[in-house]
């Protein structure tokens, strides 16, 4: 592992992962990189969602179940996602602030992080630090969504399991839960299980899940603030499949949270004549090679969170040179960059999708595949996956 940074997280630095955790959500550009260089560590953690109503006990809940998943001797990372503060953007509810009793222990990471306006229970950038703490070692990730309701179900697209909160005594709770999120339950739970109705809100979620098809989710009792039904709660966790939909688990989803624009490629007569053009737009060369196996020189230009990639024969038989003599100067090739490059050609290969050739390196060492125009909408389009 090149990157010193995702080499200190890996080590289980608890300051540098929590580093790369607000670089994440800043969307930094070091910090994502650190994300990927991270990538040959994935699939490790069991990710699981919580979600319900507000005023299930949800914190309380996870609280619980994050001193239970320690006692077995695992670690674990709590993302509680919450409203954000309309003064700073952040989260206002702050769990972590609850979660003090957890404060000194190093196999619990925590982590609030604000919606900033995004619908659905989750903040943007959740599941890239979802996949942070899963890279990082976590044998569990437990995501607490905001409290919305029925609406709430962008949860099932991140998490392998997830596990729906209900409370006595808050009146249409099962109706609730057939408006939007019992499809999505891989387990529900009754909290405040020592209170009136609870058997009334069991006997109608049973009579609920009847009438769907497939087979029925467990429902399990617990009293979150005294521990009660926890460990049962967490055994029905480690008994459930992990979702091949879930996002850390599914070769589409991944590709389709982890995608990203890398670079234009542009043909160019003369790297000379042309750099001083992106020079005096502020821009600076950022490496210079040449990519035998394709007889080009190439320049890069960083530009934000993308690059500039100027691409200039090195040889008269160079497929440069041809581009050249065909169309001229201008815009070669979309280059964007995958999680999981051998993963992409799979699927686009199932598809049925053209691919011009087998996964090669590349200009700074990445590994690509290029996509025939006839396939993409009539843009040659590579995909790379950064050396590691």
């Amino acid at each position: 592992m090149r990157n010193a940074w995702a080499l200190r997280i890996r080590d289980g630095d608890a300051r540098a992962l929590a580093r790369a955790a607000t670089g994440i959500e800043n969307r930094d550009r070091e910090a994502l990189d650190v994300l990927r260089e991270l990538a040959p560590f994935a699939g490790h953690a069991r990710i699981v969602g919580i979600t319900g109503p507000p005023g299930a006990g949800k914190s309380t809940l996870i609280d619980s179940l994050a001193a239970a998943i320690r006692e077995r001797k695992k670690t674990v990372a709590v993302l509680a996602v919450d409203p954000s503060s309309r003064v700073t953007g952040g989260a206002i509810l702050g769990d972590r602030i609850r979660m003090q009793q957890h404060h000194a222990d190093p196999g619990i990471f925590i982590r609030s992080m604000a919606t900033r306006g995004e619908a659905g229970g989750l903040a943007r950038a959740t599941a890239d630090v979802a996949r942070l703490m899963d890279r990082a070692g976590k044998d569990y990730v437990l995501i607490e969504t905001v409290g919305a309701g029925q609406d709430e179900i962008d949860i099932s697209e991140l998490a392998q399991i997830t596990v729906v909160v209900l409370v006595p005594g808050m009146g249409d709770d099962v109706q609730v839960i057939k408006a939007g999120i019992m499809e999505i339950a891989s387990i529900f739970v009754i909290n405040k299980a020592d209170q009136p109705g609870a058997d009334r809100v069991e006997q109608e979620l049973h009579a609920a899940l009847g009438l769907a098809s497939g087979t029925e989710p467990p429902v399990i009792r617990t009293v979150a603030t005294e521990g009660s039904g926890v460990a049962e709660l967490l055994d029905a966790i480690e008994k459930e499949e992990p979702e091949k939909t879930g996002a850390l688990r599914s070769c589409a989803s991944d590709l389709r949270a982890g995608v990203a624009i890398d670079h234009l490629g542009i043909a160019v007569e003369s790297l000379a004549t042309t750099i001083p053009f992106y020079e005096s737009l502020g821009l600076q060369v950022g490496r210079r090679e040449t990519v035998t196996s394709e007889k080009v020189n190439v320049a890069m230009l960083p530009a934000a969170d993308a690059r500039i990639e100027l691409l200039e024969p090195s040889a008269p038989d160079s497929p440069i040179s041809h581009f050249l003599t065909k169309r001229g100067p201008g815009l070669h090739h979309l280059a964007l960059r995958v999680p999981d490059l051998n993963a992409a050609v799979e699927q686009l290969r199932t598809s049925g999708v053209r691919l011009l050739n087998e996964p090669r390196a590349g200009a700074g060492g990445h590994i690509y595949v290029f996509v025939h125009p006839a396939s993409t909408g009539g843009v040659l389009l590579e995909l790379i996956q950064e050396s590691k």
